[in-house]
């Protein structure tokens, strides 16, 4: 991810205008005391902590959800070494939000939020989360809301550097079908977006690249391997 990338996603969703007053009050309180705690109690609390978001992350109520998304991605910041203990757990209460039916809020943070762990864990042992978090990515870049675009793109282009051998062929279909996302919004009406989906494309290219030579040999092998040989050997420098 570029500068851009990582600064916006670091930067929180603003509360809602229309929520009451009391309301917006708790929410900051809530952020605050995990917050305190993840810097200052560590060893004591954070299970007590981990257990709260994990209950809150399956609340019925958006604005809970949306918080517990956010006291997660916390977390991962503070307290790396402590998301990879409860990996598993992490990843299938932000998989669960991701696929949330009602709140853009909720799948916006889970999107940023995944970002954030899969950073501190560089993609390893994702199973088969790798291929929940790819289906439901790729069908986001589509989407109407500017912030789910942005951050389905950047979400995207980093599934693209942990597919690794295991998820290569899957994720070699994916980025097939969304080629056409791709091209289409690198002139995303959104600035941001467009420069997210220009570094995602980038990301990408590999699979694209390999999909097409790996047909162009099967066609020309056939015909004339010795001139398939020669058009795909790399020019020397």
């Amino acid at each position: 991810m570029d500068q851009t990338q990582r600064g916006i996603l670091g930067q929180p969703l603003p509360v809602p205008t229309t929520q009451p007053k009391k309301k917006r009050t708790s929410m900051m309180s809530f952020f605050s005391k995990v917050s305190w705690t993840l810097r200052f109690q560590k060893q004591e609390s954070l299970k007590n902590v981990f257990s709260i978001l994990a209950e809150r992350a399956l609340d019925p109520n958006a604005k809970k959800r949306h918080m517990a998304m956010r006291g997660l991605g916390t977390m991962a910041c503070e307290t790396p070494d402590k998301v990879r203990k409860y990996k598993k757990i992490v990843l299938d209460l932000l998989v669960h939000g991701l696929y949330d039916p009602v709140s853009a809020e909720v799948i916006h943070e889970s999107m940023k939020t995944l970002t954030i762990i899969l950073g501190k864990i560089q993609g390893k042992s994702l199973g088969s989360f790798f291929v929940d978090i790819t289906l439901q990515t790729r069908t986001l870049l589509d989407d109407e809301n500017d912030n789910l675009r942005y951050s389905a793109f950047v979400l995207f282009g980093q599934l693209a550097a942990y597919a690794g051998r295991k998820w290569k062929t899957f994720f070699t279909s994916q980025v097939k079908q969304t080629q056409d996302s791709l091209l289409i919004h690198l002139q995303d009406r959104n600035p941001q977006v467009a420069k997210a989906c220009k570094t995602t494309f980038r990301a990408c290219s590999p699979y694209l690249k390999e999909r097409k030579e790996n047909s162009f040999q099967t066609e020309e092998d056939q015909r004339n391997p010795k001139l398939c040989r020669q058009l795909v050997k790399p020019a020397a420098v």
